[in-house]
């Protein structure tokens, strides 16, 4: 999740939008009065998203999108392929080029992005960048999918997207489908993996939860092998030490005023923090010892607002009997393997990608 206090898009608005916003203003009171409705803002978090009160969400362009196409000198070929077109749910591939020299098959891992449920695209290219140095170094098939973002669609409308994803892959194997045989070739379904970062590592742990619960079917072309949980986002009316007492930099992807808003804008309407989708230890939430989950490996940032609740939750599972690794990542904060906004972001980035390749083969 990209810094709040990033200065705002200058072109937000256009000095000409503006200008003749006023002229025609100035000889409609009424339009006036619409105008100032629409004006009011009832959420935002600065330069990331903002939310009117007549339900208008603007994202202003914090992070540019690039082209599946962008060259990348790391031997992956990338491309978007369409999941479903009506919904306009699609997804991005990475395949190893190396891929096409072996007639071994690759683990797939399905990947969610971060941002809030709120933010973010798996066009962003901090997203292209760190996913295609993944996918070359950890030698396995990536499928990021372009899920749908609250508060237009709230939870648990991400997690639908989630096990839609992983449904359609299952079609298109079974199909034999020749217009995805490019990468689906290379895969190997009965080493199957979910893994994202922030609000993408909460979606892949509630879509491995229904796959074990009966909402996607888990069978022998189709089988989960583990979670990869980058510094999950949950939550809690409660607040842990870290979110009350973790100092955070200036260029913090996530302090807990943010942190907030996201909850505000994702979770369904009248939800507290305390809902199951954000706090899966809450009274009344599905117990873990109950639930059929892979092996997790659950990646903890030392300076992040999350870093308690995140050991809290690892913990949590090892006491049901879960097989969980968790590894934490000293000096650095929440995204730093995305942003790389802290000084030992890119030497702790190639160290969590060296742990989630041996995740993924052991």
């Amino acid at each position: 999740m990209a810094s709040h206090r990033l200065k705002e898009n200058s072109n937000f608005h256009s000095s000409q939008y503006l200008y003749m916003a006023a002229i025609s203003l100035r000889h409609n009171p009424q339009a006036n009065n619409t105008n100032q409705q629409r004006e009011i803002i009832t959420e935002e978090i600065q330069g990331l998203i903002r939310v009117h009160r007549d339900g208008r969400v603007e994202r202003p362009s914090i992070v540019p999108s690039v082209s599946s196409t962008v060259a990348s000198e790391r031997g992956v070929t990338a491309k978007d392929v369409m999941i479903n077109k009506e919904t306009n749910l699609w997804a991005r591939v990475y395949v190893p080029i190396s891929a096409c020299h072996y007639s071994k098959l690759l683990p797939l891992l399905v990947y969610f992005h971060g941002g809030g449920f709120c933010v973010g695209s798996a066009a962003w290219s901090c997203y292209h960048e760190f996913l295609t140095n993944l996918a070359s170094k950890a030698n396995c098939v990536i499928l990021s999918v372009d899920y749908h973002l609250a508060p237009e669609n709230r939870l648990p409308m991400a997690y639908d997207d989630g096990c839609n994803a992983l449904m359609w892959v299952k079609r298109e194997a079974l199909n034999g489908s020749c217009v995805q045989k490019w990468w689906l070739s290379h895969c190997n379904m009965s080493s199957l993996f979910l893994a994202g970062d922030s609000a993408g590592a909460n979606i892949a742990y509630n879509v491995a939860t229904r796959m074990h619960m009966g909402s996607t079917s888990n069978t022998p072309l189709l089988s989960l092998k583990g979670v990869i949980l980058i510094q999950p986002f949950f939550g809690g009316e409660e607040r842990t030490f870290s979110e009350k007492h973790s100092l955070q930099p200036p260029n913090s992807a996530l302090t807990l005023s943010v942190s907030d808003t996201y909850w505000r804008l994702a979770l369904p309407l009248g939800a507290t923090r305390d809902h199951s989708y954000c706090n899966l230890l809450a009274d009344g939430s599905v117990k873990l010892r109950d639930l059929r989950l892979p092996s997790t490996m659950v990646c903890v940032a030392e300076m992040d607002i999350l870093r308690d609740r995140n050991l809290e939750f690892s913990n949590a599972l090892a006491k049901a009997g879960k097989r969980v690794e968790t590894v934490v990542y000293k000096g650095v904060g929440h995204a730093f393997h995305v942003l790389h906004n802290y000084q030992l972001s890119h030497s702790r980035t190639q160290d969590m990608i060296s742990h989630i390749r041996n995740f993924l083969n052991q």
